[in-house]
């Protein structure tokens, strides 16, 4: 089935619109899920400093919430065409990169 070039170009821009009402959904998406992890944050640190250590599962939480973030930004500048989370799976968490006991035992 050939498609004429005007066609073709109705349908790019009914693609780029229905993507930039995705956009929009996702930038509200975006505040909600930076102020989430700002609590986050607090929390552990609030935590740490009662506990002396942070909770794994708020731990685990935040990295894969600061992922979503990162695939909310690289939709909407158009480095990938998946959609975010409910569109796509939550992100899963990956493991602490370094950890600050790790810190203390290798100083000096």
């Amino acid at each position: 089935m050939n498609h004429s070039p005007k066609t073709t170009r109705i349908q790019e821009r009914e693609s780029l619109i229905l993507r930039l009402v995705w956009m929009l959904v996702f930038v509200c998406a975006w505040q909600l899920a930076e102020l989430l992890l700002l609590l986050v944050v607090l929390a552990q640190v609030a935590l740490r400093l009662l506990n002396g250590q942070v909770n794994t599962d708020l731990q685990a939480f935040g990295d894969s919430l600061s992922q979503y973030i990162a695939q909310i930004g690289r939709f909407g500048c158009f480095s990938t065409e998946q959609k975010p989370w409910p569109l796509s799976d939550w992100p899963r968490p990956r493991g602490p990169v370094l950890e600050y006991t790790d810190l203390q035992s290798k100083r000096p």
